[in-house]
């Protein structure tokens, strides 16, 4: 049996490549900086917009949350808002569930 499968011999490229090391630790660094560029930086630039965002809700405003929501702001407090969805119809949400301001007017059923 042993005649049929070929021996695997591994083959050495003679002397070790001189700065081997370096260009690999080049190579690593390289891709976290891509990484930081690509993935890292424009996830803080969203993160830092929506708590921006959130800071400048005000009573008034027309938002949709998290969840699908659309309703005007009638109360604002601390860490909750209370949403106005219908006429008479009110629900709390925290301040990190808005996800949007709308235009002024886009909601036409509370008026």
């Amino acid at each position: 049996m042993w005649m049929l499968i070929n021996s695997a011999w591994a083959q050495g490229s003679g002397a070790a490549a001189p700065g081997g090391g370096l260009e690999s630790m080049l190579l690593i660094v390289l891709m976290f900086v891509v990484l930081y560029f690509l993935m890292i930086r424009p996830q803080m630039k969203r993160a830092k917009e929506h708590k921006q965002l959130i800071e400048a809700l005000q009573k008034g405003d027309e938002v949709i949350t998290a969840g699908g929501v659309v309703g005007r702001i009638s109360k604002v407090g601390e860490g909750y808002l209370t949403l106005e969805v219908a006429e008479n119809v009110e629900i709390h949400v925290q301040r990190p569930s808005v996800q949007l301001v709308l235009p002024k007017g886009t909601i036409k059923g509370l008026e």
